[in-house]
């Protein structure tokens, strides 16, 4: 029986003339998939159904079913995470505003909703309404006064608790997987390791539950992180009801890429920068198609989320602004201030908040996640209601941060004294100098920044979902709009210095504080995650800000080269770090001149290479080995004189395939000759009956000479995916590089501790 000469060909991996074992090829939780080996068996799965196609008109149209597919999976995928992320939003909306109060005429309306149709309010007190009632009003029959505020303050930390206990409680008993933000593990999953579980139903469900609890407690996050995960969650749950991708660890990773896609275009509004980021942030490989599968994902998402309306505005998000102003030379200067404020704290978040959570992991702490939730909603929420800035859910403080002075805001932000006529209802308000309200919103937000930032350190990493885009944001828009104002009253106060004498004239709308904020979020946000083209995209979708793309830019890159001074990682990649998971980052550069010898295993003081030969070792010998040793695979060889390689074969493929031959076929023994070999040796008369597994060798493993540049191995790893690469000297094997043994050498050279970086 030959073998059709598949021995010098890299796309037979397997031996396609023997029959295949069920389970073999696939992968233990916690292991890195084999990216070449899964391209190999899609190519091998493609040519079968292009071959059977003409057979039949039933042929035909599974082809037609595969080829189609891989659009099927995004479609449902973008439509699932449209409308959990329209869910999402309007109950994370109405359960926030539920720690205030709560409206008598129809109990599911959160306050905006409620005075919507009320005919009593006023132009002043737009938010006040009979039908709305706070706590107070229905439990001691006060509006006003002392005991009022008492009784509010209390039922708002009573809500804020409650609903961080819940979230906490459901997360730690039914998915521990639906913690945090989800991205550092959907970047190392995307890599090609596997984390069975964690994009799992139960991940899903409660992911989607505890998301919404999370935000209305109150605590320093937000939902778009944890979006991605619950879009990468519909992503995989789909993907299980197509062959084509159930059955194949790259081509899911590809559905994921485009799931990410729509997660972003959901959390944004911004379907064309959720593709970007997908790209830029996530994205470990993505081939040109994957490109336009995660643009009609987003797309789709999209239009579901703008269907259901969460927000009431037509739009996609809950913070579109349009300024009418245009941004002047000068001004570049406080942007590339905003962008030095938004590097310096990035670099300054990343540093204090993994130093906590490496704190949380190495002392008793970490044992109670949920007191230490507790604790953290308690602080938050005391600290919270006092100062209307930071009692505000996120999103609507950046919404108001946002948000340019017109002739119809009531913000004490926009507590301007007015010089000329007002009378006249114009888009455009001229430059005026700050009322009393201003100045107290400006001391408001200042104590609001110091909250923000101190508390996100603390809020990020514990065991409820959480997000870091939006409480980035708030901390950058705050900065910025303080910023914008000190802006505008020195241009109304020194019209005549030369910086604003040539386009700032008297009684004109030069500055627009709004914008500053807008800029300043971005910034921060790109100082933590170094994200740089998507991020731009995203906020100029967010805000519609089409004609600020150059404050933008200029902000973020400055941000990402004053965070890249302090150090090149971003949150993300931190947290990989931090969890030892094997992510061989793209960004990184290795300069290092050591050779493939140097890092190979095993050393000089270590025992031999654990090595199969053949045709020479019986069942019981391979089975020896596989409970003596914990290797993922096993090198072949010709004979332990030659040390010639024949193959590679992976420990789980092994353990499967003897099982396997031991319940089908009769005489299989534990003298049994083990066979990996294309024809089975002469073997005496008596001896039994030989078990041939060469169905599961990789005929064509990786092998590079014990003189290639570890620079190149670290090439070859990141672009191909590889698990291991044998190390060879004129044909002959000498040892073994994992992607661990890459990991931990780049950990030494960078002087880390090598055994910090691995996963347990």
């Amino acid at each position: 029986m030959t073998n059709g000469g598949s021995i010098n060909s890299s796309t037979h991996l397997l031996d396609l003339l023997d029959e295949p074992i069920p389970g073999v090829g696939t992968y233990d939780d916690f292991h890195t998939i084999d990216w070449v080996r899964e391209k190999c068996k899609d190519r091998e799965r493609h040519r079968r159904i292009n071959s059977k196609k003409k057979e039949s008109a039933w042929e035909m149209t599974k082809s037609l079913y595969d080829a189609w597919s891989g659009w099927l999976v995004v479609t449902l995928t973008g439509l699932a995470s449209g409308a959990l992320a329209g869910l999402i939003d309007i109950a994370a909306d109405w359960m926030t505003d539920l720690k205030e109060g709560i409206c008598l005429s129809a109990l599911w309306y959160n306050h905006e909703q409620c005075c919507w149709g009320s005919n009593e309010t006023t132009f002043e007190e737009r938010d006040k309404c009979p039908q709305w009632k706070t706590w107070a009003e229905l439990i001691i029959g006060q509006a006003e006064g002392p005991g009022s505020y008492i009784m509010n303050y209390i039922m708002y930390i009573f809500w804020a608790l409650s609903f961080a206990f819940l979230a906490v409680s459901l997360v730690k008993v039914f998915a521990p997987y639906a913690c945090g933000s989800g991205i550092p593990e959907i970047k190392t999953i995307l890599s090609g390791f596997i984390i069975r579980g964690y994009l799992g139903k139960w991940t899903l469900m409660i992911k989607t539950i505890t998301l919404v609890l999370a935000v209305a407690s109150g605590l320093s996050l937000g939902k778009e992180g944890p979006l991605v995960h619950v879009a990468c969650c519909c992503g995989n749950i789909f993907s299980y009801l197509f062959p084509k991708y159930s059955t194949n660890e790259a081509k899911k990773r590809e559905v994921l890429s485009a799931a990410s896609a729509a997660g972003v275009s959901v959390a944004f509004g911004a379907p064309i920068g959720g593709v970007l980021f997908s790209l830029e942030e996530v994205s470990y490989y993505f081939p040109l198609k994957t490109l336009g599968r995660s643009f009609f994902a987003a797309l789709v998402a999209a239009f579901v989320l703008r269907s259901i309306n969460p927000f009431g505005n037509s739009r996609l998000v809950l913070f579109y602004v349009e300024y009418h102003t245009p941004w002047y030379l000068f001004e570049l200067f406080p942007f590339i201030l905003l962008g030095v404020f938004g590097g310096l704290w990035g670099a300054f978040f990343i540093r204090a908040n993994i130093a906590w959570c490496r704190r949380r992991k190495s002392t008793k702490f970490g044992k109670y996640p949920v007191l230490e939730v507790i604790i953290v909603a308690a602080i938050t929420a005391v600290i919270a209601f006092p100062n209307p800035y930071t009692r505000l859910n996120t999103s609507e403080l950046i919404k108001e941060l946002f948000t340019d002075c017109g002739p119809l805001e009531s913000s004490s932000l926009c507590d301007y004294r007015n010089d000329m006529n007002a009378s006249k209802i114009v888009d455009d308000i001229p430059d005026r100098p700050a009322g009393v309200g201003v100045y107290s919103a400006i001391w408001q937000l200042c104590l609001a920044l110091i909250f923000k930032i101190i508390m996100t350190v603390f809020t990020f990493g514990i065991k409820v979902p959480s997000g870091l885009f939006i409480p980035s944001m708030a901390i950058g828009a705050i900065a910025g709009r303080i910023v914008g104002i000190a802006v505008e009253q020195l241009a109304y106060f020194h019209h005549d210095w030369f910086i604003f004498k040539e386009w700032c004239e008297v009684g004109a709308d030069c500055i627009t504080p709004g914008l500053y904020a807008m800029v300043g979020a971005a910034a921060c946000l790109g100082g933590v995650t170094r994200m740089t083209v998507s991020l731009v995209v995203i906020v100029f979708e967010l805000t519609g800000g089409l004609e600020y793309i150059v404050p933008l830019m200029a902000a973020v890159m400055t941000s990402k080269w004053v965070g890249d001074a302090f150090g090149r990682e971003g949150i993300y990649e931190a947290h990989i770090r931090l969890n030892g998971y094997p992510f061989l980052d793209a960004k990184e550069e290795f300069t290092h001149t050591t050779l493939a010898a140097d890092v190979m295993r095993p050393r000089r003081n270590d025992p031999p290479l654990a090595v199969l030969t053949q045709d020479n070792m019986t069942v019981d010998d391979i089975e020896n080995m596989i409970n003596e040793t914990s290797y993922n695979g096993f090198p072949v060889i010709m004979s332990k004189e030659s040390q010639r390689l024949v193959g590679f074969a992976l420990r789980r493929d092994l353990t499967i395939a003897i099982e396997s031959a031991r319940k089908k076929q009769e005489g299989i023994v534990g003298s049994s000759r083990v066979c990996f070999a294309q024809h089975t040796p002469s073997l005496p008369a008596e001896s039994p009956r030989p078990l041939k597994l060469r169905s599961i060798l990789d005929m064509s493993p990786f092998t590079v000479t014990d003189h290639t540049p570890m620079e190149i191995v670290v090439d070859i790893f990141r672009k191909l995916g590889l698990r291991q690469c044998l190390v060879t000297h004129n044909g002959r094997l000498l040892g073994i590089i994992t992607k661990k043994d890459i990991l931990r050498h780049m950990a030494q050279t960078a002087n880390q501790d090598p055994a910090s970086i691995m996963f347990n």
